[in-house]
Parts: structure tokens; C-alpha cells; sequence
């Protein structure tokens, strides 16, 4: 009855799911089937990118970064030890390094070989981020890049560009924003984007979040 009852209630959503979803959706019921793969652990695995890494995690490290001094300096000297302080750690963030954006310069990163990118406190890698285009025009001319992205810095601020490897990976600390100086934690963790720790943008203004 249970089996019975699960099966009715997968196909009454079966007509909300995307053209993607329903092929995404056969794929799995069909690998399942032949016994190529376990429901339980492609279940883990999307929870694990949903609720355990993502940018949320990068985002708490900058906002700790933000008020606490200590940390900051520990980011700087050690930042894989920092990071896994917090509990992030895990797949590609095995070795970090965290570089901090300031009045007179301004960090991006890139990966220029292939799409090295800390998945444990930004989650996956945007598409952008493999494209060779940005893989290469990052390097070459930078202030142009971002100026696609909507950054335009003045031109006495400089750019610094990182290129990740298998071996290490960056994890830039935009600077904090202005009016941000009465803000907890939390509310610091919401200003912070994906964009703004990879170098392809700012945080957010307070004014922005409301």
C-alpha cells in the first residue's frame, strides 16, 4: 500500500516538473532501475550543495572577517585552518588562501588552465567562470571584465588577478560596504555575493537589502 501510494503521489506532479526536470526526472527512475545508482545518495548529494556549501559559507567567513579583527588576521596567515574553523571545508577547499580587496586595490580570480574554484564556501562554479573567455580575457585586460560585469573602478585603483590551480584556491573579502557599521553577523552575511568574493563585484549597500 505504501509503494502504492508513493507511486500516485509522484504522478500528480508529474505535470509541474520542466521539460528538464521530466528528462532529468526518466534518466534517474531508469538508472535506478538498472541498479546503477542509489536514490539515497544522489538525494545526499543534492542536499549537500543545497544547505551545506554554497556561497552562504564564503559569506559567513567574510562577514566574520568583517567584525572580528582576530579572525581576519588568522584568515590572512592561515586561511584553510580559518575557514574549517567555521566548519567549511571539504572538496575542492582543501587549501585556501583569502585575499582582501581595499581602497587601493581590488582582487579577481580566475583559473586559467581549466575551472579550479572552492566549491566548499562558494558552491559550484558559475558557467561564466569555465568559459575560456573569461578564463582568458581576465587575465589580459581585467578592468574590462569587469566593467562587462558592471564594475567600473577608478582607474588609481589597481587589479590584482589570481589564477587557481588544483593546489590552491582563493577566496576574495570585498571591502565593507558603507552604513554596514551596526550590523550583526547575519545581517553583514547578506551583503555578501557570489560575485563580490570571486572579485566580479561588490557587496551589497545596506540600502540595497531593504
Amino acid at each position: 500500500m505504501h509503494d502504492h501510494d508513493h507511486h500516485h503521489h509522484d504522478h500528480d506532479h508529474d505535470n509541474h516538473y520542466s521539460d528538464m526536470q521530466a528528462r532529468v526526472r526518466a534518466l534517474e527512475t531508469l538508472l535506478t532501475e538498472k541498479g546503477l545508482i542509489d536514490p539515497a545518495a544522489i538525494d545526499a548529494i543534492v542536499e549537500t550543495y543545497e544547505t551545506k556549501v554554497g556561497p552562504r559559507n564564503g559569506a559567513r567567513v567574510v562577514a566574520k572577517a568583517w567584525t572580528d579583527p582576530r579572525f581576519a588576521d588568522w584568515l590572512r596567515e592561515d586561511a584553510t585552518a580559518a575557514i574549517a574553523s567555521l566548519g567549511f571545508t571539504g572538496r575542492q577547499g582543501e587549501h585556501m588562501r583569502a585575499v582582501f580587496n581595499t581602497l587601493e586595490t581590488h582582487n579577481i580570480v580566475v583559473c586559467t588552465l581549466c575551472s579550479c574554484y572552492p566549491w566548499a564556501v562558494l558552491g559550484l562554479p558559475p558557467v561564466w567562470y569555465k568559459a575560456p573567455a573569461y578564463r582568458s580575457r581576465a587575465v589580459i585586460n581585467p578592468r574590462a571584465v569587469l566593467e562587462e560585469f558592471g564594475l567600473t573602478l577608478e582607474n588609481s585603483k589597481n587589479i590584482r588577478v589570481w589564477d587557481s590551480t588544483a593546489e590552491l584556491r582563493y577566496l576574495v573579502v570585498p571591502e565593507r560596504p558603507a552604513g554596514s557599521e551596526d550590523l550583526d553577523e547575519d545581517a553583514l552575511a547578506a551583503l555578501v555575493t557570489r560575485d563580490s568574493m570571486i572579485g566580479t563585484g561588490l557587496a551589497l549597500s545596506p540600502e540595497a537589502r531593504r
